[in-house]
């Protein structure tokens, strides 16, 4: 980038608001997604396709989660990018091909439990697992070969007092950027929906097997996938197109830049709220969390006393052994 190409605001609002909602994210996303990756890794006992789709979900939250510190840094110091150039791109191109792996991802789980839910008896259904590995490193490959132009170009823009890196050029269209940022909301977003009403329909339509527990819980999860990828992309792509035609007016008008920032952070969230998704995927998720609750909330009891007492003479810390 050229000097000309950024743009330098007073009292930049960006770096008081981006900190703090970066840091949230962050912090309940590495949590959630590190429970979820634990639950997968030591404590899911049948793979399945489905588990398959959701643990390459998980690893694309947690990849993108463990960039924004740098992205918090970048912000706290009034968008100066304290590092160089390869960093700049490497962060960028971690965050773009995570958010793409995440939303594809997640539009996979949409369609698995559609073919499951809608068409039970489709060969879909029963790939294997080797199968399943094999499509997902298909779609990885996709994701990586789509986002890859970000670490061949220089993102590093000089302003005044501070080095800017950005991934959007805030002055004008983008070109291929800005036709995968919203190529990756429309084409998922027709999927997530189309998937989310036949699923609903489906069930309306087979009364008898709407009330049973497995088929309440596939709507209640389909639901959720399309409410979190609605509620973290949409804003952000609004934001764009709204920029995009109002541009050159528009270039360096600060609540423009904020909005910008700001909804881009909310697909950031997306990686946050993604372990409502594995929540919903399955009765073993409820199940882990269950157990992690327990170990967390049950009281450590003293070692059993050598010498043999009554239950009546035993104080009441030690019967919780036996309870």
């Amino acid at each position: 980038m050229d000097n000309g190409s950024c743009c330098l605001i007073e009292r930049d609002p960006i770096s008081q608001v981006m900190p703090p909602l970066l840091i949230l994210v962050f912090v309940l996303g590495a949590l959630g997604n590190g429970i979820a990756l634990c639950g997968f890794c030591f404590h899911m006992k049948t793979w399945r396709p489905s588990t398959i789709y959701l643990f390459n979900l998980a690893v694309a939250d947690f990849l993108l989660i463990i960039c924004l510190p740098l992205r918090t840094d970048y912000y706290r110091r009034h968008r100066h990018w304290a590092f160089e150039d390869i960093p700049c791109r490497v962060v960028l191109f971690m965050l773009a091909m995570n958010r793409a792996g995440s939303i594809v991802f997640l539009t996979v789980v949409a369609m698995d439990r559609y073919f499951k839910v809608v068409h039970p008896h489709h060969m879909v259904n029963t790939i294997s697992n080797r199968t399943a590995v094999g499509l997902v490193c298909v779609l990885w490959t996709m994701v990586i070969l789509g986002t890859l132009y970000l670490l061949t170009e220089n993102h590093l823009c000089v302003q005044e007092k501070a080095i800017a890196c950005e991934s959007f050029i805030m002055e004008s269209a983008n070109g291929w950027h800005d036709i995968m940022f919203q190529l990756e909301f429309f084409l998922p977003l027709g999927i997530i929906l189309f998937c989310s009403f036949k699923i609903i329909w489906s069930l309306k339509q087979r009364q008898q097997l709407a009330r049973q527990t497995r088929m309440k819980r596939a709507t209640r999860f389909i639901v959720v996938v399309a409410a979190v990828f609605i509620t973290c992309y949409l804003p952000s792509v609004l934001a764009r197109l709204y920029f995009l035609w109002t541009v050159p007016s528009s270039a360096c008008d600060p609540s423009v830049h904020v909005a910008l920032h700001v909804t881009l952070s909310f697909t950031y969230m997306n990686s946050m709220l993604d372990p409502l998704v594995y929540y919903f995927s399955s009765p073993s998720f409820p199940k882990f969390y269950t157990k992690l609750k327990l170990r967390s909330w049950r009281p450590r009891c003293p070692g059993p006393s050598k010498t043999t007492l009554r239950p009546e003479e035993m104080p009441i810390s030690n019967l919780c052994h036996r309870s």
